[in-house]
């Protein structure tokens, strides 16, 4: 019974703001996009890809193989395969170092270098893998400034039952600063509710980030509120940002994934930026 009543309750919060939160277009021009209609290697002019071992203890190692293109989707799949670390030394206090091998790969796809923007409204279609250890995202960080002071943010974000809407900046004594918000999938479905399409979104402008799923609002950020907090005066949500797209496994927040059957995939429909006319 409570899970019914829990259920209703997700059910009309989303109604109500479905309706408060309308998906105005007039006032923008679309200004860089993908639709994934070419086969193959996505778009080289586009996306360029990281490599190796990169951040938070994930198991995956990153390839632009893992990557591909074929009836108008992007997949990028999660493999459970071992891959050598090249790098590897035994002596090393570095995680990236010390891990002789992987026994995951997957594709994480950036537009660093190739196409940055400063402010606007990005919208994603996409199918997410929801089993544990899966952890996608579709993120920016913005191009000055080591990481939290260049600011990150967290537009579609998957781990451990819940989705995501965060920024991340740099807080008072050198430590990360998140506004954030989790969202249980259950409510909505659960896996019947991954087993489909659906649509995020990011409205940035000089006075905030609102971050949707499916049009409903699930994380509103003041940037007045998000300055760095190491009396730089620097505000990394007022600057350009360049995006990611990725598949993680395991990892500091992913999960365990030995119980979960691979390939995984995170399956892309379209990745669109508009900005104000």
């Amino acid at each position: 019974m409570h899970t019914i009543l829990r259920l209703w309750v997700s059910l009309q919060l989303i109604t109500a703001l479905s309706a408060c939160n309308p998906k105005n277009t007039e006032e923008y021009t679309l200004v860089w996009s993908d639709e994934f209609e070419n086969d193959g290697r996505p778009d080289s002019n586009k996306w360029s890809y990281e490599l190796g071992f990169v951040r938070n203890y994930e198991l995956q190692w990153y390839q632009p193989e893992n990557a591909s293109c074929a009836d108008g989707l992007l997949t990028i799949e999660a493999r459970k395969e071992p891959k050598e670390n090249p790098a590897y030394d035994p002596d090393s206090d570095n995680w990236k170092y010390k891990r002789s091998a992987a026994e995951y790969t997957s594709s994480c796809l950036i537009t660093k270098g190739k196409h940055e923007w400063l402010y606007g409204r990005f919208e994603m279609r996409a199918k997410i893998p929801v089993d544990k250890g899966m952890w996608p995202a579709w993120w920016t960080l913005g191009i000055k400034e080591p990481w939290p002071a260049n600011g990150e943010i967290d537009i579609m974000e998957y781990y451990r039952d819940s989705i995501l809407a965060n920024v991340a900046f740099l807080g008072k004594e050198g430590k990360t600063e998140w506004y954030d918000s989790r969202h249980g999938i259950q409510p909505l479905g659960g896996k019947d509710w991954a087993s489909r399409f659906h649509s995020w979104r990011m409205d940035w402008t000089e006075e905030y980030i609102a971050l949707y799923l499916d049009d409903v609002l699930l994380n509103k950020i003041d940037l007045d509120l998000v300055a760095n907090k190491n009396g730089a005066d620097f505000n990394p949500f007022k600057q350009p940002h360049y995006m990611l797209l990725n598949l993680a496994v395991g990892g500091a927040n992913g999960g365990d994934p030995s119980d979960t059957g691979f390939p995984q995939k995170f399956e892309v429909d379209y990745v669109r930026v508009y900005q104000k006319k």
